[in-house]
């Protein structure tokens, strides 16, 4: 009997510990016991929450699949042998013409296949074109095609993204059509900023607010209709939270970066939009989605390492102008031998302190800043958070495993993000970039829920947070702290609070989200 009893005890005790467990301590035991379960990993990351998606291009997003289904409807011819798109008129689908219709593809699988190739980074290898050069060159191939399409392109986006239980995306996005840039080009530059901004408010900047905004505003109004929102047929996507932030081209020259970047200031200053996720409404409603701006083109061109400074400075100028707008900006996304020793120097820590930086895109170079570990220090301090995207800094740049910083910004407390920067282009989503993330780094679940719900808590919708604490740990504040957070009913005091703060709202829906997903461990 004592024998039997001796054997018993360690299964009971095992039973008890088990019970005693939390759902999330469950769910990370689980994840630790898949580890090295590669199919069984990629099933448990596609199923679980992923918050915000906090730098992802639009244009970039897209898969060369659909870019040629939309140049097809466009008429567009292609290159034969540059896959770049051209204008009509073409000429037939005969194997070998110079100028085919791109719908030829459809009847020519190696035609179909090259295009795809040119188009993203699908099998691109190391040779005559480096993967930098390859990736930023596919922009230019299909750019003709991508700008006529902005509602297909966000309802598909956003479709894929709610299938892989991604809630909420801030598209980076040229809305205008580079129409601040032409007013910056044509009404010249002027070394006083004040001045510079006055001029193009008066030449019609102003117009040019109020048109993007209602472009956008209709062009998602096309989405949910394509996505059949509010209807019994609703697809997934029509779940999914989305904000834009105006996509500044600092490759141009420095009248049309102005403008461009005066132009994000103001639409993000604009009426705001209703609250709520992605519905469809009336439209020509004179709001706009855009929530901040950013300043995109690969870092290291000669205008952008140029001009750096003087981008800085227009920041800076329009920061003390438009104070309560949002900024994150891409900086660091250059390494050793890309650039000059003294350009990998300072970027981060400029856009941090002269650019009013609260996000950074990517990052990857901190440790050749001057004082890397108190910039670190700093960017915690400063809780300024930066969006990871371990994908294309390995495609573009070369890095990855133990060369890419993630871990140390970790080390120092700086907030960190996955993200999915040009998802298309890379052939990648965000359930593998967290996958990524996983195999690299072997990063326990609780981190992979702390960087999930700091993409929310980083995101700029608008309102107060629902945590009062997010550095140790993730502590509601006053009104919700009586309530267990993501559960269906709350106290009056914290439903109140929810329904004026959306990024609470989304917050609250990203915790019901993780206790549903954490019953299954």
């Amino acid at each position: 009997m004592r024998q039997f009893v001796r054997r018993l005890f360690p299964v009971l005790a095992l039973s008890l510990l088990a019970n005693a467990q939390t759902p999330e301590q469950k769910t990370a035991r689980y994840l630790d016991s898949i580890r090295n379960q590669p199919s069984l990993l990629l099933a448990f990351l596609h199923d679980m929450p992923k918050g915000g998606d906090l730098h992802n291009h639009l244009d970039g997003a897209l898969y060369a699949e659909d870019l040629i289904d939309f140049a097809a409807s466009d008429n567009f011819c292609v290159d034969r042998t540059t896959s770049r798109l051209l204008a009509p008129p073409c000429d037939d689908c005969e194997h070998y013409t110079p100028k085919p219709a791109i719908r030829c593809a459809y009847d020519d699988h190696i035609l179909y296949n090259q295009i795809i190739d040119a188009w993203s980074m699908r099998n691109w290898r190391a040779g005559e074109e480096s993967g930098h050069d390859h990736f930023f060159a596919t922009f230019d191939k299909f750019g003709l095609t991508s700008h006529n399409h902005v509602p297909e392109a966000i309802a598909s986006v956003i479709n894929r993204a709610a299938k892989e239980h991604v809630q909420y995306i801030e598209f980076m996005h040229t809305g205008d059509g580079r129409a601040a840039a032409q007013l910056g080009l044509k009404l010249g530059w002027d070394d006083d900023f004040g001045k510079m901004r006055e001029k193009l408010l008066s030449g019609g900047l102003k117009d040019i607010t109020a048109a993007t905004s209602k472009a956008l505003w209709d062009d998602e109004f096309r989405a949910s209709n394509e996505l059949k929102c509010d209807t019994p047929q609703a697809e997934p996507g029509c779940g999914v939270n989305i904000r834009y932030l105006y996509q500044v081209l600092r490759g141009l020259p420095r009248e049309a970066v102005f403008a461009q970047i005066l132009l994000g200031f103001e639409l993000a200053s604009f009426d705001t939009c209703p609250n709520g996720g992605f519905e469809p409404q009336e439209p020509h409603v004179p709001c706009t989605r855009f929530v901040g701006l950013n300043l995109v083109m690969p870092e290291d061109w000669y205008v952008p390492i140029h001009d750096f400074n003087q981008h800085m400075a227009m920041l800076d100028y329009l920061h003390g102008v438009y104070p309560k707008v949002h900024i994150t900006l891409h900086a660091g996304e250059i390494a050793m031998g890309l650039v000059k020793p003294e350009d990998l120097s300072f970027h981060i820590r400029a856009s941090v302190e002269r650019g009013h930086a609260e996000r950074i895109g990517h990052g990857v170079d901190i440790m050749l800043e001057k004082d890397p570990v108190g910039l670190m220090k700093e960017m915690a301090a400063r809780n300024v958070l930066v969006e990871i995207n371990l994908t294309s800094n390995d495609q573009i740049l070369g890095i990855s495993g133990d060369d890419h910083p993630l871990p140390i910004y970790m080390k120092y407390g700086v907030p960190v993000a996955i993200s999915t920067d040009d998802e298309g282009v890379a052939r990648s989503d965000m359930t593998h970039e967290y996958l990524r993330a996983v195999e690299s780094y072997r990063l326990p679940y609780t981190v992979l829920k702390r960087m999930t719900r700091q993409s929310v808590e980083h995101s700029f919708l608008p309102g107060e947070s629902l945590w009062a604490e997010t550095k140790s740990t993730f502590r509601p504040v006053a009104a919700c702290a009586s309530d267990k957070a993501g559960t269906e009913k709350q106290s009056a005091g914290c439903a109140t609070f929810l329904e004026a703060n959306e990024r609470a709202r989304e917050q609250w829906k990203l915790e019901a989200t993780f206790a549903d997903f954490e019953k299954h461990f």
